[in-house]
């Protein structure tokens, strides 16, 4: 089933008055489950159309689809609670939160989509146990090695059973162990939730646990396999 349908996508920046076509021309569909690289060299647009698959920023031309609503099309406000509801977000900083416990952080997506006390605290501790940080419930930020803020970065953007997950760098700032612990859970909720994720990545390691590697190049995609 696609989750993703981008059709003649183009974003353009003006750069010293000229028209930079960070993404150009890009048609390209994601299917339900897919644990998928978006790799290529700095400048090449990684960024920039995963900006624009989670509705972050918004095309030039072209069409966003999710689910079969196309996201440019949406108001503002529509907009923000469309990606509340189906898209999470993994950044290459963490973005966590940091007067707040590993669970208050996971926690704050599902308040603002309204769930219930008792339903947060569950699927917040479920989720610790996913990522393997279940004794680390209350710590803060702070209190954590930047291997297990991802991870608590990966169980909020799982909080609010989003369609996808859009991971931009994650891996950047991590060693090589809190990487491969980070990655193989990834896989394991790929394979077993058949939760999609799409990675733009410099990562050797992250292609090579990738099912499908999109390559770009000058905003255009040079080759998918």
């Amino acid at each position: 089933m696609k989750v993703i349908e981008i059709k003649n996508l183009v974003k353009e920046y003006a750069d010293a008055e000229v028209q930079v076509k960070a993404v150009n021309g890009i048609d390209l569909i994601i299917e339900e489950g897919e644990f998928t690289a978006i790799v290529g060299p700095s400048g090449s647009g990684k960024t920039t159309l995963l900006n624009l698959l989670g509705g972050l920023d918004k095309p030039t031309s072209g069409e966003v689809y999710i689910n079969g609503t196309c996201i440019n099309e949406l108001s503002a406000s529509h907009l923000i609670d469309f990606r509340l509801n189906n898209i999470g977000f993994v950044f290459q900083a963490y973005n966590l939160i940091p007067v707040l416990t590993a669970r208050e952080n996971i926690e704050f997506i599902m308040e603002l989509q309204g769930k219930s006390r008792a339903e947060r605290r569950k699927r917040s501790a479920e989720l610790l146990e996913a990522v393997g940080l279940i004794d680390r419930i209350n710590s803060r930020p702070s209190k954590l090695s930047g291997g297990q803020q991802q991870r608590v970065a990966v169980a909020r953007a799982l909080a609010s059973k989003p369609r996808f997950i859009l991971a931009d760098e994650p891996t950047a700032n991590l060693d090589s162990v809190s990487t491969q612990n980070l990655l193989d859970i990834m896989e394991l909720l790929n394979h077993e939730e058949k939760i999609t994720f799409i990675f733009s990545t410099h990562d050797a390691r992250v292609v090579r646990k990738a099912h499908r590697v999109i390559t770009l190049e000058d905003g255009k995609i040079k080759s998918d396999e």
